[in-house]
């Protein structure tokens, strides 16, 4: 979609050529009732030219603000469930309206707004189809301690990475473990939106067996989610509830153990992972099945996206690039206008593979740690579902790294053995180092709402 078109969601639900619908778990929605309907009370026109925060518990009231402020509000800042400092954030993007839902926690940071209710009932409306403004859409970054930026994009940049050659023919129903208020979830939101497609989101506090029965009874067909997400996924007996055709990882390192394991699952289906960042949008996408991705896609531009390596660090130049941040931030852009992921990569043989994060390195004695790479090596044994290397202070070296491990249900259980055999995979791999110098084997490893395995560094 050109920057200068002045297509709205509103109008691409009306073109749409069958209904199309929304699930959670307590609801379902028609969408394209939403070409001559509201989920707002009739109260658009309060919230035409506004600043509105998007502040909805739910996901599926969420996505249905979006499609009807899209075009009609000047700026919509979408606020996940779990949001911090919200007083700062209401104030840098200058907010003078909120909608909320009836599982919105109170807050005194709305009380002098403009509140309007979003409901899963649409009812018959004006669609005040005369109402065109490019809308500012604004993200709040994730991995940070403080107050997140924020980060201004339009349907333009959202929806550049989507393409024309979607399938329009209604057989595409999508799932996802994100949440839609992320840039990993809204995209996919926007890919069902584009391509006439239904959408399965998911509902805070469900358990994943319950969210897979729900994705198999709406017979997805295409589902994404984090290497963590689905890790955790195809621990759950009810995995055997779910044939999707295509299935795709994002947000986090994809390692070739994720990668095989899926392929084994669902041995039909077309297995993808892509690269994307809030600030820097979609990259690039892999479908080879194979971990990290192809020397080819720094030397040739692809739709517009550019990749530059500096200092090890992958940069990105696209007309899917966010415009700005809001407030008092860095620009956004670094010299010749391409941006700075912070995404360490390596090149190993024909590909090159990501490290990991700039600002995870775990220092243990003056030499530099990603804990991805050892977390690669670990999720590779066999009895191996996934695994958390974090580092434990140590009076000699500052630190030492050490893992946490989730052992897959068929396993052998938490024997010596196990221990043993994976800190000799490791010493056969790695440095010394980085060796673990400890495995513990654990139930679970947290997982953060943003579908990312929580780290905590120090």
């Amino acid at each position: 979609m050109p920057r200068n078109s002045v297509q709205s969601l509103r109008r691409i639900i009306a073109a749409a050529s069958s209904e199309r619908f929304l699930w959670d778990r307590a609801a379902q929605v028609c969408v394209t009732r939403l070409a001559h309907g509201t989920a707002l009370g009739g109260r658009l026109a309060e919230l035409t030219g506004r600043s509105v925060a998007i502040a909805t518990a739910s996901q599926l009231t969420a996505a249905l603000a979006l499609i009807e402020l899209d075009g009609v509000a000047r700026r919509l800042t979408i606020l996940p469930a779990d949001t911090d400092h919200l007083p700062e954030l209401m104030a840098c993007a200058e907010v003078d309206a909120v909608v909320v839902d009836d599982g919105t926690p109170p807050s005194a940071a709305f009380d002098r707004l403009v509140r309007v209710a979003c409901t899963p009932a649409v009812v018959p409306a004006d669609p005040q189809s005369a109402a065109q403004t490019r809308t500012e859409w604004v993200l709040l970054t994730s991995g940070t301690s403080g107050v997140p930026k924020m980060a201004v994009h339009d349907l333009a940049s959202l929806t550049a990475p989507v393409g024309a050659g979607q399938r329009r023919d209604g057989a595409v129903v999508w799932g996802t473990f994100y949440d839609i208020r992320r840039y990993g979830g809204l995209q996919i939101f926007l890919r069902a939106i584009l391509g006439n497609a239904s959408l399965v989101l998911s509902s805070a506090g469900e358990p994943i067996a319950d969210h897979l029965t729900r994705l198999g009874r709406c017979g997805v067909t295409h589902l994404s989610g984090t290497p963590s997400a689905w890790r955790r996924a195809l621990m759950s007996p009810r995995i055997e509830k779910i044939a999707p055709r295509y299935v795709r990882l994002s947000g986090e390192i994809a390692d070739q153990a994720i990668l095989d394991s899926l392929r084994a699952t669902f041995p039909d289906a077309s297995i993808g992972h892509a690269f994307a960042s809030t600030e820097a949008g979609v990259a690039f996408a892999v479908d080879d099945g194979i971990a990290g991705f192809p020397i080819a896609f720094l030397e040739h531009d692809n739709d517009g996206v550019e990749l530059r390596l500096i200092d090890g660090s992958l940069r990105i130049r696209s007309p899917r690039t966010a415009s700005r941040y809001l407030g008092d931030q860095p620009a956004l852009r670094a010299a010749g206008g391409f941006v700075d992921t912070g995404d360490m990569i390596e090149q190993r043989g024909n590909r090159f593979v990501f490290a990991g994060r700039r600002g995870g390195i775990i220092n243990v004695g003056g030499l530099k740690i990603h804990p991805e790479e050892i977390e690669a090596v670990i999720n590779r044994h066999p009895q191996v579902r996934m695994s958390l290397v974090r580092p434990k202070r140590s009076p000699v070296t500052g630190a030492i790294v050490v893992a946490d491990v989730v052992l897959k249900p068929d396993g052998a259980g938490a024997t010596p053995q196990v221990k043993h055999d994976i800190l000799e995979l490791c010493r056969q791999t790695l440095p010394r180092h980085k060796v673990p110098a400890a495995i513990s084997i654990v139930p679970s490893i947290e997982v953060a709402p943003t579908g990312k395995l929580a780290r905590r560094h120090g």
